[in-house]
C-alpha cells in the first residue's frame, strides 16, 4: 500500500482538498453511547457511503478495521434509525 505524502512544491498551482474531518467516533462508541446494538447499527450503515461520513479506521491490533463515523455520519446514522423505525410501526 502506498501512502499520498502530500503535493510537489513545483505544482504551486495544484488545489489541494483539504479535509475538515478532525475526529471520528467508533461504531462502538456510538452504540455505546445511543444505547443500540453494535452489529445492527453496522447492519444499517453499511448503506452509507464516505461521503456520508462513514470512515473505516484500520490499525495493527484491527487489520479487517471498524467503522467509525464523523458528526455529519452520526447525524445520517441517525437518520436512518429514524427510517427504520418508521417502517417497523
Amino acid at each position: 500500500m502506498e501512502l499520498a505524502y502530500g503535493v510537489e512544491h513545483r505544482n504551486r498551482g495544484l488545489t489541494v482538498h483539504i479535509n475538515k474531518v478532525h475526529s471520528v467516533r467508533t461504531l462502538a462508541l456510538v452504540a455505546r453511547d445511543l444505547g443500540k446494538c453494535e452489529d445492527w447499527l453496522a447492519d444499517l450503515a453499511l448503506d452509507l457511503e464516505p461521503e456520508d461520513g462513514l470512515i473505516w479506521v484500520y490499525d495493527p491490533k484491527n487489520e479487517e478495521g471498524t467503522m467509525a463515523f464523523t458528526a455529519f455520519g452520526v447525524e445520517n446514522l441517525l437518520n436512518l434509525i429514524d427510517i427504520h423505525h418508521d417502517r417497523s410501526k
